[in-house]
């Protein structure tokens, strides 16, 4: 409870995040996803049907369930078209926390910098709380903040590709100069991914296709919740240092001859 997750002045007690696609069920969406722990989960507004709240639809499991909603804008390759999507998302009735991701190419999924900054600067003069989605780079994670942005979101690996951490240095560089949380978003494949995320100081992490992927989503699910919490706890705890050559676990003072 005194280490929460803080976005915005508002305290969660998972860092873990999860999507709602690439489920083979809005039933096994849901055992997933209540396996994780994770009280925010986020959906893609251009991939589900908002106006279906009919009984069994995403919509109405979103609906009855306690989760924050992040609604995204997965899909969207402008700027224009990702403010155009959540404006339509607020219309709705969804909350104004957002994820922003503006998307630069359609094989790699790397996020346009340029359009997300622009994006960035415009919803959040609109009262938005964003979470962008941006490249592991620390000068763009910089702009973002500056732009005010809530938390900034860098990539591990490229989206659904389950690579893991690619780029370890950049994102301690991100999260030693960050003053907003950093959440690790897109990448991670299993739960030592998830682990060395929280183990390099990120506040949180986001998946979904490492566990809707996998031969058992929901046991996943419970992976990802243990390995974020004890990624957390080590970095807290404080790692011991690496060192070129062995060092003995008993001291040498004090041994019999």
């Amino acid at each position: 409870m005194q280490d929460s997750l803080v976005i915005a002045g508002r305290a969660f007690q998972s860092r873990l995040i999860v999507g709602t696609g690439k489920y083979k069920s809005v039933e096994e969406t849901e055992r997933a996803i209540d396996a994780s722990g994770a009280q925010i989960v986020t959906v893609a507004l251009r991939r589900v049907d908002l106006a279906d709240r009919s009984s069994g639809s995403l919509m109405a499991l979103l609906r009855r369930k306690p989760w924050t909603l992040l609604p995204n804008t997965a899909g969207c390759y402008t700027a224009d078209e990702a403010v155009r999507t959540l404006r339509l998302a607020r219309e709705l009735g969804m909350a104004d926390i957002v994820k922003l991701e503006v998307i630069g190419d359609p094989k790699t999924l790397y996020p346009d910098n340029e359009q997300t900054v622009e994006a960035a600067r415009v919803l959040v003069k609109e009262g938005f709380t964003v979470l962008p989605y941006c490249i592991d780079d620390p000068i763009v994670c910089r702009k973002l903040e500056d732009a005010g942005c809530a938390a900034v979101m860098p990539l591990a690996a490229p989206i659904g590709s389950g690579l893991g951490i690619r780029n370890s240095h950049n994102l301690s560089m991100i999260v030693e100069h960050a003053k907003v949380p950093v959440l690790v978003d897109a990448g991670v494949g299993t739960a030592s991914d998830a682990a060395v995320a929280m183990e390099l100081g990120c506040h949180g992490v986001l998946m979904n296709t490492a566990i809707a992927e996998a031969k058992d989503p929901v046991l996943m699910a419970s992976a990802m919740r243990d390995a974020v919490i004890a990624g957390r706890n080590a970095f807290l705890a404080g790692r011991m240092p690496k060192r070129r050559y062995a060092n003995a676990s008993s001291p040498k003072e004090g041994l019999i001859e």
